[in-house]
């Protein structure tokens, strides 16, 4: 958790009227470590799997609608090789951001035990969230699907069945980037096939028949087209939120900033891991976040 100077909060004063601290049940035993985190949630579910549905789609119409049954083995290889690489990854990133904890705060410590064993210095200042019953950390905000106050919340994402946070931004973004390359990679090679279905005999360019062929590869170039541009936004307004450190709450709700202000490679280095390597495109990579926050406490 995190105390802080009063000048730098904006939040209520340590008072028994405003944390009331009776309210609070006894914090719940505390995950196993190495425990997975997931979501329960119906919605958030259904996506997850209907991503991975269109990622495995995707990879049935390059391989075996474009790919196998071209003659071009050479240029089979180099995409099939290039487009399963990319779309690993892109199914990586998903997992780590789906299963990674993106920076939940403890649940249900705001007991009158617990705020005593702060000892808390006059004028230092605390925020209990109502909803959760948690002492919350500065720049924390209330998830109503996870039930939990995240560190440095972004967004709930259904698409990979959790927050984006303090935790798994560098994975949410690494997935949003591969969707966004796989996707492009896609498009390119409709484009390639469909010229050579023009060129040449329709009944010799797929093992499909025309019809068949034309059906698959319009839907999946739609897919394709529709993907390249949500991903490519989504990536754009990440990299701008982590270079600007404000998330797209503290955007949204114009949030007075009271952190320190950070060059935008710090930023960068923060999310992704210090020092800078080919670990930034890893999503088996967890990023090493550096020194903490010398008014931060973990509890």
């Amino acid at each position: 958790m995190m105390l802080i100077p009063a000048h730098h909060f904006r939040d209520i004063e340590r008072k028994p009227q405003y944390l009331q601290p009776e309210k609070c049940l006894p914090p719940p035993q505390p995950r196993p470590s190495g425990a997975m985190w997931f979501i329960r949630d119906g919605c958030g579910i259904a996506c997850a799997v209907v991503t991975w549905f269109l990622v495995l789609y995707a990879e049935f119409v390059v391989l075996f609608v474009m790919l196998i049954p071209s003659r071009d083995y050479v240029y089979s290889a180099i995409n099939g090789l290039v487009f399963n690489v990319l779309a690993f990854l892109a199914l990586a990133s998903h997992c780590r951001a789906m299963l990674t904890d993106p920076g939940a705060v403890p649940k249900g410590n705001a007991t009158k035990e617990f705020i005593e064993s702060l000892q808390l210095k006059p004028g230092q200042v605390v925020y209990k969230c109502p909803k959760c019953c948690s002492i919350k950390p500065d720049r924390a905000h209330h998830c109503s699907v996870c039930k939990r106050c995240i560190r440095k919340m972004d967004h709930h994402c259904p698409w990979v069945n959790n927050c984006v946070g303090e935790n798994n931004q560098k994975y949410f973004v690494l997935f949003t980037m591969y969707i966004a390359l796989i996707s492009l990679h896609a498009l390119i090679m409709v484009g390639f096939h469909f010229l050579h279905c023009f060129e040449e005999d329709w009944t010799k360019c797929s093992s499909f028949s025309p019809p068949t062929t034309v059906i698959l590869l319009i839907l999946l170039c739609f897919e394709g087209l529709l993907f390249l541009i949500f991903t490519s936004v989504m990536f754009g307004t990440q990299v701008h939120s982590i270079c600007t450190d404000e998330t797209g709450i503290e955007q949204l709700k114009k949030e007075e900033r009271r952190w320190a202000k950070k060059t935008k490679w710090m930023n960068m280095k923060a999310v992704f891991g210090h020092p800078f390597s080919l670990g930034w495109a890893s999503p088996f990579a967890t990023p090493d976040q550096g020194k903490a926050d010398p008014y931060q406490y973990v509890v």
